[in-house]
């Protein structure tokens, strides 16, 4: 039987215990990794490792769009903002396009850097967020 990777043990309980506004930040930081990952592959000619990285910053796309609360206009332009960055990273992976990816990954940048300094607003408005508080909705 194989030992648990102490790294992926690490990498879970931080995970686990994050805050809301920290695991958005966490998924924030996937998607732009994978697709940086995603463009190092198809530099390489590493197509399916291309192709494995895309599909893991589409998954986390699909989880912003599926955890939206839409009784929000807020929230209906994200789902909007959510739903061109997926497609742009269809058409990535389909083409294998380093460009769109570069736009992708300075949407993806920007979105992270406000979504943080949200969140820095609101502790210091209101103190330290915690479970069942959603910044999205």
């Amino acid at each position: 039987m194989a030992l648990p990777n102490p790294y992926q043990q690490y990498r879970q309980q931080q995970v686990n215990t994050a805050t809301p506004d920290k695991l958005l930040i966490m998924l924030y930081d996937g998607a732009i990794r994978f697709c940086s990952q995603a463009k190092i592959a198809i530099e390489s000619r590493n197509l399916e490792q291309a192709h494995v990285n895309l599909t893991k910053a589409q998954n986390i796309i699909i989880e912003f769009m599926t955890t939206l609360n839409m009784d929000y206009e807020i929230s209906r332009n994200l789902y909007s903002l959510y739903d061109y960055l997926y497609n742009r990273l269809v058409e990535a992976n389909m083409k294998k396009d380093t460009a769109i990816i570069d736009e992708l990954i300075g949407f993806l940048t920007d979105l992270r850097k406000t979504w943080a300094e949200a969140a820095t607003k609101l502790k210091a408005e209101n103190g330290p967020l915690t479970g069942g508080v959603s910044l999205e909705g």
